[in-house]
């Protein structure tokens, strides 16, 4: 293909050669959910880094904010209804928690969130409410199969308004009390 300009630029003869564009994506079921608060650079395979915890012990790993007396409320509350301990629970600022978020493809540091980790995936916001609903006693798992239906930008805003407003509403505490 070749470009002619106008006569007043001169007589230039460009070449352009046209090359197929092949776009690869790959697909990482971690940052399915993932913001853009993570780092690209990060050389650490943290999905590898840590596997440990869940060799032993497959149950999935709910990730919560320490100092808000919601977060903990809500804990309680999974505690309480899940009679077969099908779900273990850390706090975000823990070592281990931001190890997991990093897992999730979440900033170490991003504590906007209830994050709940699974062997080859990691939800948030109300996907994560929902997941965990689905691990509790009845009926608790029937009401997450209707929730569903709501589409997801509406049930995370509604997540987003409540998490925003967090310590303004329930407070916090200076300890995690879990």
């Amino acid at each position: 293909m070749a470009l002619q300009l106008p006569p007043s630029l001169g007589h230039f003869n460009l070449s352009i050669r046209a090359r197929p564009v092949v776009v690869t994506r790959r697909v990482n079921t971690f940052n399915t959910f993932a913001t853009l608060s993570q780092p690209r650079s990060d050389p650490i395979n943290w999905v590898e880094a840590t596997s440990s915890f869940f060799d032993q012990d497959k149950r999935p790993i709910m990730l919560f904010d320490g100092v808000c007396n919601l977060c903990n409320g809500g804990v309680k509350f999974v505690r309480d209804h899940d009679r077969n301990k099908r779900i273990r629970f850390e706090a975000l600022q823990s070592e281990a928690g931001k190890m997991l978020l990093k897992r999730s493809g979440r900033a170490p540091d991003d504590i906007s969130s209830v994050v709940l980790v699974e062997k080859d995936r990691a939800y948030i916001k109300s996907e994560a409410v929902l997941k965990i609903m689905e691990y509790i006693d009845l009926p608790f798992p029937q009401l997450a199969f209707f929730l569903q239906f709501v589409p997801l930008f509406l049930r995370d805003f509604a997540y987003d308004n409540v998490a925003n407003n967090r310590y303004t509403i329930f407070g916090r505490s200076e300890s995690c009390e879990i």
